[in-house]
């Protein structure tokens, strides 16, 4: 009952930050929809179950690390970190407005608690992860966690390799990268572009331990954030298989909303459909 409880609640918090993406993105007039959508359940199951951070004071240095590296899909962690408790909701609503702490792309020099590192430029969140997981090893606080988020199309990226290769050598154990593996990027199918299948393979073979899950399945991904945490002597690297745009019909699978904003005739439709699930 209580495992059932809390799938509920996540489920809850989900919808929560989908009708936030929309409302946001719409307010702008500009952003990244489709990407922030289909990374939902991967950032609500880390925050609300995983992610050791302190509210009261973000920078605590007893604290687990997260980076956004594919970091147009800042909709999706600002409203998470709202959600969480970072800063108030009402803030949501000044995304990309001139003067914001909200920007199109995380900016640590706007200090909005819990941004860790100013992201865009794709290719070198895993590079910045690997030196923050190397120095808590240094310093023997194995304990803490850093989690990196990437897009499947970032893979094209040739930085990412390096501090793959890296992460293995130097047996980061406590370094995570979750892919967010919706298999679309702005100009089209990731594998028309620049094919960086298989991930799985190319990660294996880098000495990484790798696991496969289904990026909107809580159960899965809980399992799969449990293996990590309890892995002495491998990086882990879970792939998650999303759609980009989940949650909305009209904006699955559909490349042409990684980078459009919405209507208020489509918001309305997005958030009926919202309310009903």
């Amino acid at each position: 009952m209580k495992d059932k409880n809390i799938l509920l609640n996540l489920n809850e918090i989900a919808i929560k930050v989908r009708k936030d993406i929309l409302t946001m993105i719409s307010n702008a007039g500009s952003g990244h929809p489709g990407s922030s959508l289909s990374a939902v359940e991967l950032l609500v199951s880390l925050y609300f179950k995983h992610l050791k951070v302190n509210i009261e004071n973000p920078h605590n240095q007893d604290r687990d690390y997260f980076i956004l590296s594919k970091g147009h899909a800042c909709p999706l962690l600002y409203s998470i970190l709202a959600r969480k408790g970072f800063f108030d909701v009402r803030e949501l609503y000044t995304l990309r407005k001139l003067g914001s702490r909200l920007q199109g792309h995380p900016s640590k020099d706007k200090n909005l608690p819990g941004i860790e590192i100013s992201t865009g430029s794709l290719g070198y969140g895993l590079s910045i992860g690997v030196g923050i997981a190397a120095g808590l090893k240094c310093k023997t606080m194995n304990t803490l966690k850093v989690y990196v988020m990437m897009g499947d199309g970032e893979h094209q990226e040739g930085s990412v390799w390096e501090a793959a290769m890296a992460a293995s050598h130097y047996n980061l154990s406590n370094l995570c990268a979750i892919i967010d593996n919706n298999k679309l990027q702005i100009d089209g199918k990731t594998r028309h572009i620049m094919n960086v299948e298989s991930l799985m393979d190319k990660y294996r073979s880098f000495g990484w331990m790798v696991l496969e899950v289904d990026g909107h399945n809580f159960k899965e991904i809980d399992k799969a954030y449990l293996t990590f945490k309890e892995e002495s002597k491998k990086p882990v690297c879970i792939i998650a298989n999303t759609v980009k745009g989940k949650g909305i019909s009209f904006m699955e699978h559909q490349v042409t909303w990684h980078g459009k904003t919405i209507s208020n005739a489509d918001l309305i439709k997005a958030l009926k459909e919202l309310e009903n699930k």
